[in-house]
């Protein structure tokens, strides 16, 4: 049984373009430590979603009432997506995020 872990972010780099570790999940509410320096795929979560860059620049498009939207995320933004709320993130180089969201979801 884990008591407690110190995560360094800034140092976590995982195999692959949206490796992640995997941090909790309390109640069905998985957090988890991403690494990439590539696009995600357009999707639509199963539940909310929080979204908190902790290293790096995302620009993460989005979609409302069919019109597609952009901003750019500074390291300590957070993107917040609610249900039915389409997006995808392209990070600007290497990024490390922060992900809360339904365990399972896309």
């Amino acid at each position: 049984m884990r008591i407690l872990e110190i995560i360094r972010s800034k140092e976590f780099k995982a195999s692959r373009a949206w490796g992640a570790k995997d941090i909790a999940n309390m109640n069905g509410i998985t957090t988890r430590l991403h690494w990439t320096d590539q696009p995600y795929k357009w999707h639509i979560n199963d539940g909310e979603e929080v979204f908190v860059v902790l290293d790096g620049v995302v620009e993460m498009q989005y979609r409302i009432d069919g019109k597609e939207e952009t901003t750019i995320l500074q390291t300590g933004d957070i993107f917040y997506a609610s249900v039915g709320t389409e997006h995808v993130a392209h990070p600007q180089g290497e990024a490390r995020i922060l992900v809360v969201e339904t365990a399972g979801s896309v």
